[in-house]
This record gives C-alpha cells, structure tokens and sequence, in this order.
C-alpha cells in the first residue's frame, strides 16, 4: 500500500490505497471453499457409483401378516366371549361359545335315530331266517298238496271204472237206477276233489314263490353287511358324527398363535355360519412387503440379504431378513378400477412391485412389529442368494 501524508497544523492523516495485483484474502478463501465443495461432490457420486451401486432402497414398505378370520361354522347366539382385541392366544385357546341347547337336541336326535337303524338291521335279519322257514314250509305245503292231487286223481280214475261198469250193464237190468246213481255221484264228487286238490297245489306253489321274493327281497338288504356297515347305518352314523361336531363347534377356538384384533361379536348377539367374528394376526410370523419401482428389480434375485428399519423403533434397530419372492403384478393391476392404458391421452407412470422379504424370528421377538407399520428396506443385490 502507498501511503499519503497530508500535513495539517492540527492532524496528520494516513489514508491507505490498495495495490495494484495484490488478490483480497477472502476471495481466496471462497475459491478454496468452492474446490472442496466440487471435490466432496465428486467423491460422494463415485462412493454412489461404486459401493451404493449394489443396494436399492425403498422407504414404501409395510408390514403384513398371514391374519386367520375366525369364522363360526354352525349359527346361533353368543353365550360368552372370553378374549378382548390386543390379546395374546395359543392355537386352540377358546375364544367364544354359542349357546348350545338346539345342538344338544340336535345330538339326541341323530343318538335315537342311529339305534333305531341298528335295531332295524337286526329286525331285517331275523326276517330273514322266518322267510326261509316259510319258504321251507312251503316246499312242504307243496309236498302235500301234490299228495292230495295224486290221491283226488285216483279217486277219480275208480269212480269213472264204477261209473263206466254199471252204465255197461244199466241196460240190462244188472244195476238198478240208485245204483248208477251213485256211481254218477261219485265220479262228479271225485272230480270236484281232483281240481281242489290242484287249487291247494297252486296255492301252496304261490305261497312259497311269495316267501322266496320277500326272502330275496330282504336278503338284499343285509347280504354282505354287518350292523356296523350296512349303508343305513352309515348313513345314521354320519347324521351322528355331524351332530357331534356341530355341538363341538358351538365352542370357538383359536386357529393360530396370534394377537386378537378387529373383535365384532358380543354376548347375546345371533351370529350366522361364516360370519367375521374376529382376526388373530400371528405378530411372530410378520413380513414385509416392499413396493420398489420397476427400474430397481433388475438385479433383484429371492434369497438376497435385506437390512430394514421401522418407524415404530427407530434407525437404531436393524432388522435383517431375505427377498422370498415377487408378486404377481404390480398394485395398480389388481386395483378395483385397473388403469386403462390403451387410450389417446396416455402419460407413462413409474409402476411398484410388490416384493416380500422375511424377517428374522429372533430380532421379531426382540422387537415386535404389528400389521401396517411403515419400514425402509435396502436390498443387497451383490449379496449371494
């Protein structure tokens, strides 16, 4: 700098004129800022090319679970609910009961009906040995009215000699009148004896073809079956067993191991068969559905490692897991009202695959998560399958 003295009587004063070619300090300092600036720029963007290269993110995943509706099987009115929503239950735990006086009933009714079958297959047995009796009574019957016929046929064929010998003399004088008379009787008489005899030979032939039908008839019905499997029986059975099952489904038990959410039923309410009760959402069996665009999945394969963090815990906690698999089709295509691409006015819209990744049962155990809650996951995709 050149330095001016202006000479007063009073005051000197110094004024001070910058250089010529002398750079201002802070102009330096602002380049030099600047060159560190563009340098961590380039280094963040070659660290993004060469290591972030090989992991895709996504912060719209969800968790989801396999949740089991419970649904009755069997309508009627609610006695007791034993569970309330955010409860933990065991497969098996009870978790309501219908009143169960109509399946009780319900019960005696097809009890009654399955020993009323079994004694009537019993009935249908001894029917059958007194049908063959009658058939063997028949034969029998048949025996003798053959007898009656030979007898009535040969008392025929005497009365017609009688008759013909005293009619070869009447002329004569040798019989009289009465006599031949007589005769002429007996032969009518036996006659009459020889087709009543032949009635009761048809009779008795009828009688034992009407016991054999009946004894086939019924024979037909229990031939080759026991009490225990005539279909009669089985039948009354079955109507036994599902009346069995019917008052054992008045009791409502848990399908899974789960936490009980969505609870809709109370005491005294009629609930009809198939009707939501309740879900049980099995909070150690969740996974996580991540929704990634369709630019990321290229290198995306099932088995690579995931690393994810929850809302709920904070970046804190880390939860690892694995790609299980891809969805069918992205959400817009199974939406209610699918998008209609094939029109005039068409815009490209970036679509997500659903894409499912388990979890590690321990760290679920360590630090629970529930149906909904929103996750960022980070696919290893160098990472081996």
């Amino acid at each position: 700098m050149t330095e001016v003295a202006f000479q007063d009587t009073e005051t000197v004063k110094h004024i001070e004129f910058p250089r010529p070619g002398r750079p201002d300090l802070r102009a330096r300092r602002k380049r030099l800022f600047l060159g560190l600036g563009a340098a961590l720029a380039v280094a963040g963007a070659a660290y993004w090319a060469l290591a972030d290269g090989d992991h895709v993110a996504t912060d719209n995943a969800y968790v989801n679970a396999d949740a089991a509706q419970v649904t009755p099987l069997v309508a009627g009115p609610v006695a007791s609910v034993v569970v309330v929503n955010t409860q933990t239950v065991r497969r098996g735990d009870i978790l309501l009961r219908l009143d169960d006086t109509d399946a009780r009933l319900a019960l005696a009714r097809a009890e009654a009906e399955y020993q009323r079958v079994r004694r009537q297959f019993g009935q249908a047995t001894a029917t059958s040995g007194a049908l063959a009796s009658q058939v063997m009574a028949g034969e029998a019957d048949i025996a003798r009215a053959r007898a009656q016929v030979d007898i009535a046929s040969s008392a025929l064929t005497k009365a017609r000699v009688d008759l013909d010998r005293r009619a070869s003399v009447a002329d004569s004088g040798a019989v009289s009148g009465e006599e031949l008379t007589s005769a002429r009787n007996g032969f009518t008489t036996a006659q009459g004896n020889l087709a009543q005899a032949r009635a009761g030979l048809a009779q008795a032939l009828a009688a034992r073809g009407a016991a054999q039908g009946s004894l086939a008839a019924n024979n037909a019905l229990i031939t080759g079956a026991s009490v225990d499997t005539h279909p009669d029986v089985l039948a009354a059975k079955a109507k036994l067993d599902q009346a069995r099952i019917d008052l054992a489904r008045t009791v409502i038990r848990a399908p899974i191991d789960g936490v009980v959410t969505n609870r809709q039923v109370q005491i005294g309410q009629r609930i009809n068969a198939g009707a939501a009760v309740m879900t049980i959402v099995p909070v150690r069996a969740v996974y996580v559905d991540a929704n990634f665009k369709e630019g990321q999945l290229g290198r995306v394969r099932a088995g690579q490692p995931v690393t994810l963090t929850s809302d709920l815990h904070g970046a804190g906690v880390v939860y690892h897991g694995r790609v299980a698999g891809f969805s069918g089709g992205t959400g817009s295509a199974f939406s209610l009202i699918p998008a209609q691409n094939a029109t005039g006015n068409w815009i490209k819209v970036v679509q997500r695959l659903p894409v499912r990744i388990t979890l590690d049962p321990a760290e679920l155990a360590a630090h629970p998560l529930r149906v909904g809650l929103s996750m960022e996951a980070e696919i290893d995709v160098a990472g081996k399958e």
